[in-house]
Formats: structure tokens, C-alpha cells, sequence
């Protein structure tokens, strides 16, 4: 499991998954929200500017993170 902690507010979706370098570009991380590749707190979710809260638990590709 990987903890990522969020400065501010939130983090978009697409920022979070490459902070925590599970996709090296914006666009492969456009590309895998638009496929149905992860998963925001249990469901799909395909919105790339989701904004994601702690507490929030984001999974892609048997990745978990936790956001604090």
C-alpha cells in the first residue's frame, strides 16, 4: 500500500497517479481513467479531474493508495 499524503485540499486524479509514479505522463493517466482501470473508494470511476481527499482510497493495477 502506498500513502500518499495531500498538500492543500485534494489532488486531481491524474496528478495523484503520477506523483505516486504509477504512470509516467498525464496522458497515460487520461488513457487509464478513460479505460476503467481505477478505481476511487470500491467503484470505477472515470473522471480524470476527480478530486481525490484524504481518506480517499484510490486502486490501479493491484496498487493501493491511501491518501492522508
Amino acid at each position: 500500500m502506498i500513502e500518499f499524503k495531500v498538500t492543500g485540499d485534494y489532488i486531481p486524479m491524474i496528478q495523484l497517479l503520477k506523483a505516486t509514479n504509477l504512470v509516467s505522463t498525464g496522458g497515460e493517466a487520461q488513457i487509464v481513467v478513460d479505460e476503467g482501470e481505477v478505481t476511487y473508494n470500491g467503484e470505477v470511476d472515470y473522471r480524470k479531474r476527480l478530486k481525490v481527499k484524504a481518506g480517499d482510497v484510490v486502486e490501479f493495477r493491484g496498487e493501493t493508495i491511501k491518501v492522508i
